[in-house]
């Protein structure tokens, strides 16, 4: 639980972070890839790059791949038509992608889950009713493709530790997971990145170095290492307990003008579709 707690504060003010200093002025991509980059030095002396388990080297790459190369593609993506409120309350859904992948696993089908998701589209259409666009919705599905993926590494991680962990601290094989989110970032900055819009300023370089520094290698590991530790009851309540901190520092530091109204009625419907996931689940 420390462990979650920890990175839940750091998520909360990463995603301001995001918002505030990177979106629209650094290239999302470089964004990704320069994160991926710092985390990755920080775990390059203390992985152990021989004799690992072949299933756990796979297991890392694809879980780095999924939990932070697709997902921080599409976060980023995402910050270029939404807001930082409207991020962070899209990210709520993440519990329903984890009920949805349980259930893939073990071979269900959930109504609820099904539910819940509608409900949780009508939520974000209330945020937004007065201009509703496809740049909008388009924002909210790469969210959701972003909660999927980030679902899935902490489902798979999870399973991975359970199955084939080999008694060694999870920090010695923990570098694979930066090695895989490189083989998701690099391509899509190769591919898609725009070159004139790297960082120009000291302000958004130390941003950088915090958020690989500290929300990203610090930040995934605990989190992961975390994710072990608890049920999936307290992991499911640990992923949305960023958006209320984070809306917070959102809302008294830096945007002053959000509609609070609309903001709060679509929250609530947001919240009512997990209730409702979590409820189908019991």
């Amino acid at each position: 639980m420390p462990f979650l707690l920890l990175v839940t504060l750091i998520q909360a003010f990463s995603f301001n972070l995001i918002g505030v200093y990177l979106a629209g002025q650094v290239d999302s991509y470089f964004a990704v890839l320069a994160r991926v980059l710092l985390a990755g030095l920080i775990f390059l002396p203390l992985t152990q790059w021989r004799r690992l388990k072949p299933e756990l080297l796979r297991g890392m790459l694809l879980i780095g791949a999924l939990q932070f190369g697709v997902t921080y593609v599409c976060l980023y993506l995402s910050f270029r038509v939404l807001t930082v409120p409207e991020v962070l309350l899209f990210t709520i859904l993440t519990p329903l992608h984890v009920t949805l992948i349980e259930d893939a696993l073990n071979r269900r089908f959930n109504g609820w889950a099904l539910l819940a998701a509608l409900v949780a589209v009508a939520g974000a259409a209330v945020i937004r009713f007065d201009r509703v666009s496809a740049g909008f919705f388009g924002g909210f599905l790469l969210l959701q493709l972003a909660n999927f993926t980030y679902a899935a590494g902490q489902v798979l991680y999870k399973h991975l530790m359970a199955r084939h962990g080999d008694g060694t601290p999870q920090y010695r094989h923990f570098g694979y997971f930066f090695v895989g989110a490189l083989l998701v970032a690099l391509p899509a900055w190769l591919a898609f990145g725009n070159y004139s819009h790297l960082p120009s300023t000291p302000l958004q370089w130390g941003v950088l170095v915090f958020l690989g520094w500290v929300a990203t290698a610090l930040g995934m590991y605990a989190w992961n290492r975390g994710a072990c530790q608890v049920n999936g009851g307290t992991l499911a309540v640990m992923n949305n307990l960023h958006v209320p901190v984070g809306l917070l520092l959102n809302l008294l530091l830096w945007n002053h003008a959000e509609p609070l109204g609309r903001l709060a009625l679509g929250g609530g419907v947001i919240v009512l579709s997990v209730w409702i996931s979590r409820r189908g689940r019991r």
